[in-house]
């Protein structure tokens, strides 16, 4: 008689971060169904405890660790957290990212252009560097960076965020390449448009945006949460075990075509 499934995440320690909603929030559900103790992180401390207690009502292990992800020493420190609370880190999804405005380059605030970048590659530069080092202290580990389709193609009126998806590839590569020999798995996803809140504001904003993205993309529809988590949580599993360096879309298509 076959036993029961074992989680793709069963007896891991994984952190999240931005974890208090979108594709952070969905990660956070899905890693937990699929077995792994988590640590929570983002800076909204009321949405974080929700959803820590969601899971414990469900007989997860979880905490969180309110942080800002442009923040080195908050890195460290929710890092520190999950190690201290958990006794090792196991694997990560540095899921948390920043855009904002359709802006012509030309025209773009300086002011903008660095939050963005501060964002999206330094907020995952703060966290690599505590995570390798937490990793290597217990023999490997496998992370996660959330990228963009806007990482793999250009998109018009976007150039921050398409440079800093871009430079969050390279960081991914250049990671793995480092590390894949002491037993640390690095790779990517790069989502295509998915329904966060901050999607939901410009589909609002702009109306007939959405079908315009949807008829570029071979399964025309817009992507939820949980279907990017659910890559994330493969690529973070052993099931990935020969996988690193790569940064897979998750877009429905969009990018093959």
């Amino acid at each position: 008689m076959q036993g029961q499934r074992q989680g793709l995440l069963e007896g891991k320690v994984a952190l999240i971060t931005g974890a208090s909603s979108g594709i952070g929030a969905a990660a956070a559900r899905v890693f937990a169904r699929e077995g792994a103790a988590l640590v929570l992180v983002a800076r909204r401390e009321e949405r974080l405890a929700a959803l820590v207690e969601e899971l414990r009502e469900q007989g997860a292990r979880a905490r969180y660790a309110v942080a800002d992800v442009t923040v080195r020493t908050d890195a460290e420190a929710a890092v520190a957290d999950a190690v201290e609370a958990f006794g090792r880190l196991d694997c990560a999804f540095n899921n948390a990212g920043w855009g904002l405005g359709r802006t012509p380059l030309h025209e773009m605030d300086d002011d903008l252009y660095h939050r963005i970048m501060d964002v999206n590659v330094g907020g995952v530069w703060n966290f690599l560097r505590p995570e390798i080092a937490a990793m290597l202290e217990t023999g490997g580990g496998s992370i996660v960076n959330n990228s963009s389709v806007g990482g793999l193609l250009a998109t018009p009126v976007a150039a921050p965020y398409v440079a800093a998806k871009h430079a969050v590839v390279g960081l991914t590569k250049a990671a793995a390449a480092e590390y894949a020999a002491r037993g640390i798995r690095v790779n990517a996803v790069a989502p295509g448009t998915t329904r966060t809140e901050v999607v939901q504001e410009w589909f609002a904003a702009v109306p007939g945006i959405e079908a315009q993205l949807h008829a570029g993309t071979p399964q025309p529809r817009t992507a939820e949460p949980y279907e990017i988590a659910e890559a994330a949580a493969w690529l973070c599993s052993d099931r990935a075990s020969f996988v690193t360096g790569v940064t897979m879309p998750v877009d429905g298509g969009f990018t093959m075509v």
